[in-house]
């Protein structure tokens, strides 16, 4: 039952939503806020290359992953730098 690989990439994107749910409703101090919403962050990101992978297809063309997750990386990244601006500021 497990070994569809649709099935997997489902119960993943379920478990990564539930623990960004999670992380979201944790009451946190007002110091911890930044790494809250980079955790969110993180786990939005994981969800993202799932759906990429298995949903689009892209594990059967691994140039195209590569290219496509890069790109996710590099948005990320620019994502967590201006969420965090402020929290340094």
């Amino acid at each position: 039952m497990l070994s569809d690989p649709l099935l997997r990439a489902w119960l993943w994107l379920i478990g990564l939503s539930l623990g960004s749910t999670a992380v979201s409703l944790w009451h946190w101090p007002p110091k911890m806020t930044a790494l809250a919403g980079t955790v969110i962050l993180t786990l939005a990101w994981l969800k993202a290359r799932i759906i990429l992978s298995r949903y689009l297809g892209l594990a059967a063309a691994p140039f195209w992953q590569r290219g496509f997750g890069i790109s996710l990386a590099v948005f990320c990244a620019l994502l967590l730098g201006l969420y965090l601006i402020p929290a340094f500021a």
